[in-house]
């Protein structure tokens, strides 16, 4: 992989010697020069490089000046390249990564450049974390939206089982061992625990708002608030139900999901 390279620096002979010593490290393109500070900005912006091999002091602007306009976050990889050796201190607290005096020597090169390098294989391998969690969030999402999810439940009662369809269910209760659905004036009591059931449910349609109550979401009508802590769902026909802060955020979560 090729790494970007651009020079800034206001002398001739000081751009000519770190081009000449950047010519033997095959995996650097020089991407240009610049002399002064305004066309360090400007080649930022139309040309992104790896690495940025800076002088501090140029005119148009210093080397920190430069970062301050671009913003640290935008910057490339910097190496400061200096004269001076009391802005040290001062390059490392702007995240340089590495500070290289002149006339810059071919060892200390080399240490700067295996610095970049690092810097670049961390932020490489953190993007692809990044990228691999989207990708198992994204298809865990896809999943969860393939699923076939339950129209009805048959809830037994002795020789008769009855059948409940599920967009008819208002709220799911918790009674130990057993869930109670409510659907409109009638009750069936299900032998599965309000988690089994959570975790049978469309997650879009049904959210768990307390530990003990699962609530369909077409059902909601108004959020009430009592203070800092303490929330209720009130529901279509009528039902209030207590709200954790967790079951907040997974209502509106639903909502915003809905298709």
């Amino acid at each position: 992989m090729k790494l970007r390279a651009l020079i800034a620096d206001d002398e001739p002979l000081a751009r000519e010697r770190l081009r000449f010593l950047l010519a033997t490290h095959e995996e650097i393109e020089i991407a240009g020069e610049c002399r002064n500070g305004r066309e360090v900005i400007t080649a930022l912006k139309e040309q992104p490089c790896e690495v940025l091999f800076l002088d501090i002091q140029m005119p148009g602007g210093s080397g920190f000046d430069i970062i301050e306009q671009v913003g640290r976050a935008r910057m490339p990889g910097t190496v400061f390249v200096t004269a001076h050796h009391h802005y040290a201190l001062q390059a490392f607290d702007v995240h340089a990564l590495d500070y290289l005096t002149k006339p810059v020597e071919p060892d200390r090169l080399e240490a700067a450049l295996d610095r970049v390098k690092e810097r670049i294989a961390s932020q490489n391998a953190l993007q692809t974390q990044e990228q691999l969690k989207s990708l198992l969030a994204a298809l865990t999402e896809a999943q969860r939206a393939q699923r076939d999810y339950p129209r009805r439940l048959v809830v037994p009662n002795g020789a008769r089982d009855t059948f409940v369809n599920v967009d008819e269910i208002e709220w799911i209760e918790a009674a130990d061992y057993y869930a109670c659905l409510h659907v409109g004036s009638r009750t069936f009591m299900l032998r599965e625990t309000i988690k089994q059931l959570a975790d049978t449910l469309d997650p879009h349609n049904f959210v768990r708002v307390h530990r003990s109550a699962i609530v369909n979401v077409a059902q909601v009508r108004e959020i009430l608030r009592g203070g800092r802590s303490e929330s209720w769902v009130q529901l279509a026909g009528g039902h209030r139900l207590k709200m954790s802060k967790d079951g907040w955020d997974a209502i509106l979560a639903a909502t915003h999901s809905a298709p």
